[in-house]
């Protein structure tokens, strides 16, 4: 009797082993499966990229960055834009957002994309580099946002541009810029302002460029400015 009991615990315990191990299968390949080129493609109907590397000016062989890069959206897009002679910085502050992404570089075997982990008041990019930095639906987390134009301003090289995508949530118009970042949103007025303190010119100011996840309180906008020194 104390044996069959010993058999059967035994059993159960390798069951429960063996569930736990199943889940934690399940979750790794449910993290690395966002990364499939489909998962994007309803994002592509709502985001506009192609008209927003032509308002940026980018072309096959330029280097650029995407700070905040989240999951790589936006990354892949321009992996693909600038093509093998140019390079793409990805930027997260977040080393597991990065680490799936690398995954995801090394699994395809692209060669013009280097991750960067950020500090929160520096993106860590290399000085007098870049053509265009992409800041997208990242500028209102940030805290230290003049200390990180600053930094993006070094990294670019004279006439590079800094283009800010953000979404304004409607029903936050006429609020502070701590009430509406704490909302998770920001005004194009609070961003253009601050650009040109930081010393850049601006060249494109598009109020509404659609729709953020079509949802009609959310209207897209898009800031483009100039170093000019």
């Amino acid at each position: 009797m104390k044996t069959e009991v010993v058999v059967k615990m035994f059993d159960m315990r390798q069951r429960i082993q063996f569930l736990v191990l199943s889940v934690l299968i399940l979750i790794v390949d449910i993290g690395y499966a966002q990364y499939k080129k489909t998962d994007w493609e309803e994002r592509d109907t709502w985001m506009n990229v192609p008209k927003i590397f032509k308002l940026a000016e980018i072309n096959q062989g330029n280097e650029v960055a995407d700070v905040g890069c989240h999951e790589g959206y936006l990354t892949m897009h321009l992996a693909q834009k600038v093509g093998e002679l140019g390079k793409v910085y990805a930027v997260d502050v977040r080393e597991d957002r990065l680490e799936k992404l690398d995954k995801y570089i090394d699994d395809r075997k692209l060669k013009n994309i280097e991750t960067i982990v950020g500090d929160y008041d520096n993106p860590k990019l290399p000085n007098d580099t870049l053509d265009v930095v992409v800041v997208m639906d990242t500028y209102h987390e940030m805290d230290d946002y003049m200390k990180i134009l600053g930094h993006i301003k070094k990294s670019l090289k004279p006439g590079g541009r800094i283009v800010i995508i953000e979404k304004f949530k409607e029903h936050m118009l006429n609020t502070s810029r701590a009430e509406q970042t704490e909302k998770h949103t920001l005004s194009l007025n609070y961003v253009k302002q601050e650009l040109q303190k930081a010393g850049f010119s601006i060249s494109k100011e598009i109020k509404d460029f659609g729709k953020w996840k079509n949802e009609s309180d959310k209207t897209i906008w898009i800031l483009v400015g100039i170093h000019n020194n």
